[in-house]
């Protein structure tokens, strides 16, 4: 029940004197959500959320930095890192998924008030959007590099629904033998060519601790495999419109950090980042601050945003 499962885990890292780390696991029906929790056990932590096909370990390198009083739980999303694939047959809506994993969370540990939130990339969308659909219950939120769930023009939404549905259909077809097996080495670069810049050698290995594993040894292969489950790839089904995304931005009142990295996300339409912020500024208390850093900047450059985020959860 959100126990911690070893503390092996802790002598395998070099953490700054005074700070901690317990990896946990959370009961839900399909299995389980993996977690890293930092800091004290005995207050209600902050909730930190990685960003789409990441991991818990996106926070490995900003969390230590902060004052070592302060309590964070970092989780694996559903079919990431750690945590349990949904089951066969079903599949991933990513954003609306999200809602309901972080209400069972916090429903799970009764932590139904004063709810801070700290999220990455989809992340700091499901911060967003969990603040406006219980905005009584959520007194902060801290968002990296995004403002709310991305926003597709409904064109593009319609004509990528069959291939979307086609995809996942394909992936349930995918057996053992299929999945690919790299050497380490081959497996970091295929992972760096993939971020594009946003991530550098040297922390793809941190975010692959959690990412990968090695080939399970009935599968007569050597070599390690990516953990997180090919069916995330499908990501453009039941996308949001701008005016959605305002509307939620209208129900959102509690205080907000929201980080934009520059030069960050290469983002489709700029503009409607923009118009999220502005419109939560009518009944939020909202702080938005361009720091340069790359889509990951908690990741490549903590420094850029430790304190920013120290003031806002000390002012607040």
């Amino acid at each position: 029940m959100g126990e911690p499962l070893t503390n092996g885990h802790q002598k395998e890292e070099s953490l700054p004197a005074g700070i901690v780390v317990d990896e946990i696991e959370i009961p839900v029906p399909w299995g389980h959500v993996a977690g890293r929790w930092w800091g004290p056990r005995d207050k209600q932590p902050i909730i930190a959320i990685h960003g789409w096909q990441d991991n818990a370990g996106t926070w490995d390198n900003l969390i230590p930095q902060l004052p070592v009083t302060t309590s964070v739980l970092c989780i694996d999303l559903p079919g990431h890192g750690l945590s349990s694939h949904y089951p066969k047959g079903m599949l991933y809506y990513i954003f609306w998924d999200g809602i309901v994993l972080l209400r069972r969370i916090i429903k799970h540990f009764k932590w139904t008030n004063n709810v801070t939130l700290m999220g990455h990339s989809l992340g700091g969308a499901l911060s967003f959007m969990y603040a406006a659909s219980y905005p009584d219950e959520v007194d902060r939120i801290i968002c990296i590099d995004i403002a709310s769930p991305a926003v597709r023009e409904p064109q593009n939404m319609v004509e990528r629904t069959g291939w979307s549905v086609d995809k996942i259909l394909s992936y349930e077809h995918l057996t053992e033998d299929k999945i690919p097996s790299y050497d380490y080495d081959e497996m970091i670069d295929i992972v760096c060519d993939a971020y594009r810049g946003s991530v550098s050698k040297e922390n793809c290995k941190v975010l692959m601790k959690r990412g990968m594993a090695p080939t399970p040894a009935h599968m007569k292969k050597k070599g390690y495999y990516f953990k997180r489950d090919p069916r995330l790839k499908v990501s453009g089904l039941a996308m949001m419109s701008i005016e959605t995304a305002l509307e939620y931005a209208s129900k959102v009142k509690c205080k907000v950090l929201n980080i934009r990295a520059i030069p960050g996300q290469k983002w489709e339409r700029l503009d409607y980042y923009l118009d999220v912020i502005e419109k939560m500024k009518q009944n939020a208390d909202v702080l938005f601050v361009e720091v340069e850093g790359t889509h990951h900047v908690q990741l490549e450059a903590p420094e850029n945003i430790l304190q920013l985020i120290e003031d806002f959860l000390e002012q607040y």
